[in-house]
């Protein structure tokens, strides 16, 4: 009898062996599919269909303001594209510069998939995101208009006058390739406003404080794993700004992983008080993809000065 159970030991062997081997040569940084990649087959749909997934995005312009069924509750878990979602999907087109249809065209679904800050579009109700919006300015005798995207958070939270040097700290456990991209946002945020920055170790009393969270950290604003969203932070004069862990940093423009430095100048950017910007060029934009670098554009700085009157 043992004579008979060896080859076919040996043949069970040769069967697992190549998958043994196929997982030890596995990329051990294959990432998990984004949390939006559910919109790639919702590609073409439109109001009045029903089909499989939709509740998912409609807790996706939920999460980001878009959508709300706070009076009327019966659609916000089904898989019908109502009328509310048409009307949402209408405006984040409008927020982002598509064609506005309140289908999900190609584009839509595209920039939808992109990951971003998980600071919503639309707070309150208030969405100050507005292609070409009209701002009157004086310039001594003469008034003129001028087409500005930057927005501020409802209420224009800002940072008091007295308080134009702001300090910073990293919590315990910050990965320490963080510390110089961040650093140097803030320099650049200093070269372009009338405020100052310095770190100190006391995060206990510092202005700013930046940390590494993962999945639900206990602010309301939770994180989804890799991709997706990618960090948040806080209007003044809050001062919590968090990357999210598990996603893949790098100090430089690296393909497949986010750019610390560029994410800095944008959540540094909310918590100065700008908002999000419809200008794709700008730093306050709210989505980058990955291997993306860039730094402030003139309508970050036409916005921060605009919130400071400076």
């Amino acid at each position: 009898m043992a004579s008979k159970a060896f080859p076919f030991f040996s043949f069970t062997l040769l069967l697992v062996l190549p998958l043994l081997f196929q997982a030890l040569l596995a990329d051990p940084k294959q990432k998990s599919p984004s949390p939006f990649e559910f919109m790639q087959h919702l590609q073409g749909c439109h109001k009045g269909e029903k089909v499989k997934d939709i509740h998912k995005l409609k807790k996706y312009l939920q999460n980001f303001g878009y959508l709300s069924y706070s009076k009327n509750k019966t659609h916000a878990n089904d898989d019908d594209f109502d009328d509310s979602l048409e009307s949402a999907i209408k405006t984040y087109q409008l927020n982002y510069n598509l064609k506005v249809t309140g289908t999900l065209d190609s584009k839509t679904v595209s920039k939808m998939m992109t990951s971003r800050c998980a600071v919503a579009d639309i707070i309150n109700g208030t969405t100050g995101m507005r292609a070409g919006k009209k701002r009157h300015q004086s310039a001594g005798s003469k008034s003129f208009h001028t087409v500005a995207h930057y927005a501020f958070f409802p209420g224009n939270p800002r940072w008091p006058d007295s308080q134009s040097h702001l300090t910073y700290a990293f919590l315990p456990g910050t990965r320490a390739d963080a510390i110089n991209p961040v650093a140097r946002a803030f320099q650049t945020w200093a070269a372009n406003t009338h405020f100052s920055f310095s770190r100190t170790e006391d995060y206990t009393n510092a202005d700013i404080t930046i940390s590494f969270e993962s999945r639900d950290h206990a602010d309301g604003n939770a994180f989804d794993g890799p991709d997706g969203t990618l960090a948040h932070a806080f209007a003044p004069t809050d001062g919590r700004f968090h990357y999210d862990a598990d996603e893949q940093w790098s100090v430089t423009a690296t393909p497949g992983a986010y750019h610390l430095e560029t994410v800095a100048l944008h959540e540094i950017g909310h918590l100065l008080g700008l908002h999000h910007s419809s200008v794709e060029g700008a730093i306050m934009y709210a989505s980058i993809m990955a291997g993306e670098s860039k730094g402030l554009h003139g309508d970050d700085i036409q916005g921060i000065k605009a919130l400071y009157n400076k």
